[in-house]
């Protein structure tokens, strides 16, 4: 009895023990979850503050004010740190190995990592050089732009996109699988929000890049301008029926000298030697005529061409190409205002391209004459451009709607330049797509050989839809035409307009050849017109499978292609399209097909 009372005695200090260790295991989880459960509420007032703030700099970004932006930066980046700092301790870190809560915990931290280091340094920066470049920076003073500050800002600006994008790839990174709607809806907005972050600074760090040395800061420039004229259309707008020689130094721009097509005479052989793709799709006289140096819708080799014909007929060599269409030039009219020209007339923006591609032709039948009216428009918008006589916010935005239109197109002879021009919308480069988004393209050249394309409208169409068991999908690309040219057309329109029967073309008629430019891996299976089985012509060019061919519409008709392919496989989100900007608005339809709609 005595032995097993003391044994008793024994039993109870240990399990007295195991109560108090187990009693301790308690009260520190219980501290833990109490930590990190302040922490998370104190971080999330500090991210809803940072949220806040950043609104607030887009705001003052907007308005302008230099001064507002920087200090919201600041304190952007105080939360932002703040956030950071309560999610990342080791108490933090360990719960993050906790089932059903931690999958969140670490999504949070990442988060506030990522905000945190995009506010200090992308955003902070950034907000501090907006009081030296901001959109009146690019406003010509006594007719030059002062390029300085650019220089100056570039290293800062490379920085932040280059944050911006190793930030926007973290993002994209966060997993999310085991996260609440709440947390998993956060790192959405978060990637979105940094997407258009990302390219919007990657657009800026192009510009500051691009720009002083184009605009002649380091060495003087020159360059040819081509006015494109959408109604006689190429792959890249129109026929370049007026030009001119531009130099560019310190910022200063000025305008040497104005031509026509006319003035270049159409050439024996090609002023370059043509890829053979180029010379078999297009023919020779894309290289041998500067009304069909834009025949192909590669713009760099156009700029080319043109540089060279240029050369052969002046003399001078240009450092790069720039083209411009009269849609393009209405939009720049909307930051400008209107233009009076030495005969009286008024260009307006919503006139514009009426008066240029319309109007003169029945008001100056003599096409001696309409190249001086076309080199007058040109030259007095330059003026006014140049001038600095304009609005900078609304010359901003006319220049981008124009540049993501196609209207504005760029080639550069300096690689780097051209290096850098190519990631732009301003490189009028083939269509580029991914894996997971494939891409089209859709260019039309004028076969009526005269200015009928005023009246034309294009409406383009695609649909997707996956019949077959490896995956690939099936497209559906509709290409539409419609001549709203006036039924009597071959009468009531002048006949340099109409082309007068001249090229096979009875008057009034419009007739294209249209060249689509499928993704690398896609494969042509089909075509129909206007339902009716057909055929076209194929071809390669630069590894894109082109299919080719011509048609004709008749005064308030219309006529659709369909054409249909295979994509590559696992291409989940529907292409995108790039057409020829030409005088409509240009507008991409989705249409719905099934795999028994399908041509074969």
């Amino acid at each position: 009895m005595a032995l097993g009372e003391a044994g008793d005695v024994r039993v109870r200090p240990q399990r007295h023990i195991a109560r108090w260790v187990i009693l301790l295991i308690v009260v520190l989880l219980v501290a833990c979850v109490a930590w990190v459960g302040v922490r998370g509420v104190l971080a999330k007032n500090h991210l809803e503050k940072a949220v806040a703030l950043a609104t607030q700099v887009q705001s003052d970004v907007t308005r302008g004010d230099a001064k507002a932006a920087q200090a919201s930066a600041v304190e952007l980046a105080a939360e932002t740190r703040d956030a950071r700092r309560l999610t990342a301790d080791p108490i933090w870190r360990g719960a993050e190995i906790v089932p059903l809560v931690g999958p969140n915990l670490t999504a949070v931290r990442e988060v506030s990592g990522i905000l945190a280091d995009v506010s200090t340094d992308a955003i902070e920066p950034i907000a501090g050089v907006l009081g030296t470049v901001n959109v009146a920076q690019f406003k010509p003073v006594d007719g030059a732009v002062d390029l300085e500050p650019l220089v100056k800002a570039q290293p800062t600006i490379a920085s932040a996109t280059a944050s911006l994008q190793t930030n926007l790839e973290r993002a994209r990174a966060v997993d999310t699988a085991g996260t609440v709607g709440q947390v998993d809806t956060a790192v959405d907005q978060l990637t979105s929000v940094l997407a258009k972050a990302s390219s919007a600074a990657e657009t800026a760090d192009q510009a500051v890049t691009l720009l002083p040395d184009m605009m002649g800061q380091s060495a003087p420039k020159k360059y040819l301008l081509l006015f494109q004229n959408n109604a006689e259309l190429r792959s890249t707008g129109g026929v370049p029926s007026a030009v001119a020689l531009v130099t560019a130094k310190k910022g200063r721009l000025a305008l040497q000298k104005q031509a026509s097509s006319a003035d270049f005479p159409e050439l024996a052989k090609p002023v370059i030697d043509l890829p053979l793709e180029t010379e078999g799709i297009y023919g020779s006289i894309t290289g041998r005529f500067l009304q069909d140096v834009n025949l192909t819708p590669r713009f760099p080799l156009t700029g080319e061409i043109a540089q060279q014909l240029w050369k052969k007929r002046y003399g001078a060599t240009v450092d790069g190409v720039i083209s411009i269409d009269p849609v393009a030039l209405g939009y720049l009219l909307t930051a400008t205002g209107d233009v009076t020209l030495p005969n009286g007339d008024i260009l307006t923006s919503s006139n514009v391209v009426t008066s240029l591609l319309s109007d003169s032709y029945a008001k100056y039948p003599d096409p001696a004459v309409q190249d001086t009216y076309f080199k007058a428009a040109a030259g007095a918008i330059f003026a006014k451009v140049a001038s600095g006589d304009f609005d900078p916010k609304l010359m901003l935005t006319a220049l981008t709607r124009a540049g993501d239109e196609g209207r504005i197109l760029v080639w550069s002879d300096d690689k780097a330049q051209q290096k850098t021009i190519s990631k732009t919308a301003l490189s009028g480069e083939l269509p580029r797509g991914s894996k997971t988004r494939p891409a089209f393209g859709i260019y039309l050249n004028d076969s009526t050989g005269a200015k009928m394309d005023y009246y034309l409208s294009t409406q383009v169409s695609i649909g997707q839809v996956t019949c077959r068991k490896d995956g690939r999908p099936n497209y559906v690309v509709d290409v539409t035409l419609t001549n709203n040219a006036p039924a009597d057309a071959a009468t009531s329109l002048p006949e340099y307009v109409t082309g007068g029967g001249d090229f096979g073309v009875a008057p009034g008629n419009v007739q294209t050849t249209v060249s689509i430019y499928a993704p690398k891996t896609g494969v042509f299976t089909g075509v129909t017109k206007d339902g009716k089985t057909r055929s076209l012509h194929t071809a390669t060019d630069s590894g894109y499978p082109v299919s080719q061919f011509e048609t004709l519409v008749k005064p308030g008709k219309s006529t659709t292609w369909r054409l249909q392919y295979i994509g590559p496989k696992n291409a989940a989100v529907i292409p995108s399209i790039t057409q020829t900007p030409g005088v409509n608005v240009l507008e991409t339809k989705q249409i719905l097909i099934t795999c028994n709609s399908l041509v074969s």
